[in-house]
């Protein structure tokens, strides 16, 4: 890693804004993580919150940085990670929605989000979401240059109460236009019944709030899901391998389903 940033120059405490794994990697699936790291530049103050609140789901989502790079090992996929906290801003919301920076999250306010001008947002924006996004592009320009097959999978987790409120699901498949590739996933997922994974739950995918699978997949023609899968479920080691072990399968029987 290179000295802390001085001009343009990424550093420690400002990162390149993408984590980039086994870019060349063989498989059909491209993998995005854009929730995996709590990281905040020291500049800011943590935002104005504690350093405990950084450890919660409102700065990433736990768990699913380890899913992702142990995936994108199993499946030799490449996979594109950010490295900066969706508190400054949102890898998976349009730029200029109201939760692409948030000034609240979940029941916290965001002390260091209230009242920004347009050139800070601006400048998170070129900093992060930006470069993040060019890269995922270029990726999948060079596929669709070279006649590569493409699915995207976006890897998310979430908490298993949101505001009081227990939510039942082990996992959930969302996709807007590319039903197929969800619902198969969703079939495997399910597998003998023991687990309760949904469809679109515990959110679902719009245009206004969602950013990967409507402009990287839908908006190219490529199948593209989000998975979340509960926080709990990978709070331990073993936890994060059932899951690796569970993805791993059903993507790999679904690049063999497609292939004569």
């Amino acid at each position: 890693m290179s000295p802390e940033r001085t001009g343009g120059r990424a550093g420690v405490d400002w990162p390149e804004p993408v984590e980039i794994l086994n870019e060349m990697g063989t498989a059909e699936i491209v993998l995005l993580c854009e929730h995996a790291s709590n990281h905040i530049p020291d500049e800011y103050q943590r935002l104005g919150l504690d350093a405990s609140d950084l450890q919660r789901h409102i700065a990433w989502d736990i768990g699913a940085a380890d899913v992702t790079r142990r995936l994108s090992s199993r499946l030799d996929a490449p996979a594109f990670l950010g490295t900066y906290s969706r508190l400054l801003i949102d890898l998976n919301r349009p730029i200029g929605a109201e939760s692409s920076i948030p000034t609240r999250a979940e029941d916290t306010d965001i002390p260091g989000n209230a009242d920004l001008d347009a050139s800070e947002q601006a400048r998170r924006a070129e900093r992060i979401f930006i470069p993040f996004h060019d890269r995922v592009s270029a990726h999948l320009d060079l596929r669709a240059a070279q006649g590569r097959q493409t699915r995207i999978v976006t890897i998310h987790s979430f908490t298993p109460v949101f505001l009081s409120v227990w939510r039942p699901w082990h996992a959930g498949v969302l996709y807007d236009r590319a039903k197929e590739f969800g619902e198969t996933i969703l079939a495997g997922l399910r597998g003998d019944g023991t687990l309760n994974v949904g469809s679109n739950v515990p959110y679902s995918i719009s245009r206004d709030a969602d950013y990967a699978v409507p402009v990287h997949g839908d908006d190219r023609g490529l199948p593209a899901v989000l998975v979340e899968i509960r926080q709990d479920l990978l709070s331990t080691p073993s936890g994060v391998d059932e899951w690796v072990n569970r993805l791993a399968e059903v993507l790999s029987a679904q690049k063999a389903e497609t292939r004569p």
